[in-house]
């Protein structure tokens, strides 16, 4: 048994069906790539793995348990999901919050910093470009100590450097044993011992 284990699960949209039979068994340092066209159910597939949507048909295990528990788990949705009223700093601790992952305001605001938002940390999310409003999703990876990361296209609006910052982070994450599953249409250069990739 491994510590992912999703058995034949299926997704269903209205009357079609975006896969069937789908297996997947992952353990820690794994990194797998979903890729396939729009529609083809790349953020379903998130979705159910995150336990926000169910499978038409199969289950997902964790640990040998139905389902992930939330305290294992960092799911970042394409959508950038901030409170346009808060500042980035204040949507980073939300967050964090949500997460149950210990906030400490040194290490929230290095955080931001390392993620390039330094100048903008208080500034209101509304205020914020696409690609720094996705920095803010890299600072919470930065701090975040889920086992589980389940990201959405995460590579969407970012420039160069916040790409590399990117896969840096992926990159150490599996390292140090925790798993990535990325919805992703790009080729990210992150390094890891055992990645994987399925088309949808």
């Amino acid at each position: 048994m491994s510590l992912l284990d999703a058995h034949r699960i299926a997704a269903v949209r209205g009357r079609r069906t975006l896969f069937s039979g789908l297996s997947l068994a992952l353990d820690a340092g794994a990194l797998l790539a979903v890729k396939g066209a729009n529609g083809s159910g790349k953020t379903t597939l998130l979705r159910i793995l995150a336990g926000l949507s169910p499978p038409a048909e199969g289950a997902i295990t964790w640990r040998g348990k139905r389902g992930v528990a939330r305290s294992e788990l960092a799911y970042i949705g394409h959508p950038t999901a901030l409170k346009d009223d808060l500042t980035a700093e204040e949507n980073l601790r939300l967050s964090l919050e949500l997460a149950g992952t210990p906030k400490v305001s040194l290490a929230v605001r290095d955080a931001l910093v390392r993620a390039g938002l330094a100048a903008q940390q208080r500034l209101a999310a509304k205020r914020l470009s696409q690609g720094q409003k996705r920095r803010g999703h890299l600072a919470r990876l930065l701090l975040s100590r889920q086992t589980l990361w389940l990201l959405d296209e995460p590579a969407t609006a970012l420039d160069s450097e916040g790409l590399a910052l990117l896969c840096a982070t992926v990159s150490e994450h599996v390292a140090h044993g925790g798993i990535a599953i990325m919805a992703t249409h790009q080729d990210l250069p992150i390094a890891a011992s055992n990645p994987r990739e399925l088309s949808l």
